[in-house]
């Protein structure tokens, strides 16, 4: 009788064994592949942090979105997402173009803006509708296109990135700053050429100081504006201040008050910007963004100080793919021909 009690506890061991190591293996389940070839589960490119790039790819000047596409991809290692965001209308035309195109490598999203979202809060502008485009304000409403980045870089069209974007996505945002933003003040370089062809680096080109709207706000005239054509951008604290209504709110008082100088400043999407973030915005390394080689069909800046830029922006009426224009050479060393021959540029031999 001993015995049998014996034999029966030693197989009730064994049955519990076998389950625990059935169990153990179901629990720690080790991959099949493991057993000729090793597994790189902590490879650099899946741990690498992704750096999210909104670009807009509008109707007429698709191409500049390319270009810039394409010198950011081409001068750095970064793990890039581009946002690439258009109107319905436009987004077959921007797919087709990168699908058959080298940009067929990079990493995107194409995300349709819904110009709905705008309805009643722009005043027309006959001096230069092209400032009125939807896809001008998309930069209100990063939250809504981007969910899950805590940090987004923005940028206009009309840009050539000459450097390593890390660089731009490692800007320092000071604690409790939504975004930062280049000062217009901020290159000693650029401030002959300001001078020269009589452009606006204050809030008085932007604002209409007669309005008393205006003058409440209590912001001096002579305040240093700066540049939402570059944005880092911080996703929680935007969110958290809730930057994007403040913005809705200056767009819909200015429908009623007309409360910019958008002849001078150029379009009604900077002011609220300059109303919202004033004082609360950190800054961005001036070679990061050196603007205005658009607003004058003759001043050009020296080739030295442009190879030492990272960042050119055509901000103007004088756009690189157009005629006329400067520097267009450094813009065209990026363009890559549209396959569908819909955009061209202008030369004066075309």
């Amino acid at each position: 009788v001993v015995l049998f009690i014996s034999v029966n506890q030693i197989l009730l061991f064994l049955l519990v064994l076998t389950v625990c190591v059935i169990l153990y293996n179901k629990v720690h389940k080790v991959p099949s592949t493991l057993n000729n070839e090793t597994i790189d589960l902590e490879s650099p490119e899946e741990m690498e942090e992704e750096i999210p790039v909104v670009i807009c790819a509008a109707a007429g000047r698709m191409g500049a979105a390319v270009a810039a596409i394409s010198s950011i991809y081409s001068n750095t290692d970064a793990n890039v997402l581009f946002y690439i965001v258009g109107l319905k209308n436009t987004i077959p035309h921007i797919r087709k173009w990168i699908e058959n195109s080298k940009l067929k490598e990079i990493k995107y999203k194409i995300v349709e803006f819904n110009p709905m979202v705008l309805k009643g809060k722009i005043r027309p502008d006959a001096s230069r509708p092209e400032l009125l485009q939807p896809l001008n304000f998309v930069r209100y409403y990063l939250p809504l296109l981007i969910h899950k980045h805590e940090k987004v870089i923005y940028l206009d069209d009309d840009v050539i990135v000459q450097g390593d974007i890390q660089e731009l996505y490692d800007t320092k945002l000071a604690p409790g700053h939504a975004a930062a933003f280049s000062d217009d003040c901020d290159l000693p370089s650029t401030h002959e050429m300001v001078r020269s062809v009589g452009m606006q680096n204050t809030y008085m080109g932007y604002l209409d100081y007669r309005k008393q709207t205006v003058r409440d706000l209590g912001i001096s005239p002579s305040t240093c504006s700066f540049n939402p054509g570059v944005i880092v951008a911080n996703m929680t604290e935007w969110k958290h201040q809730r930057i994007t209504k403040q913005l809705e709110k200056w767009m819909q008082r200015n429908v009623e008050e007309n409360l910019y100088s958008s002849t001078l400043g150029g379009g009604v999407a900077t002011p609220p910007m300059l109303i919202v973030f004033h004082g609360k915005y950190s800054t961005i390394n001036p070679l990061w963004h050196v603007r205005h080689l658009g607003w004058s069909p003759d001043a050009r800046y020296s080739e030295h100080f442009l190879q030492e830029a990272k960042l050119l922006h055509w901000n103007g009426r004088y756009k690189p793919w157009d005629y006329p224009s400067v520097h267009n050479d450094l813009w065209e060393n990026w363009f890559i021909p549209d396959p569908s021959g819909k955009f061209k540029m202008i030369r004066p031999n075309s």
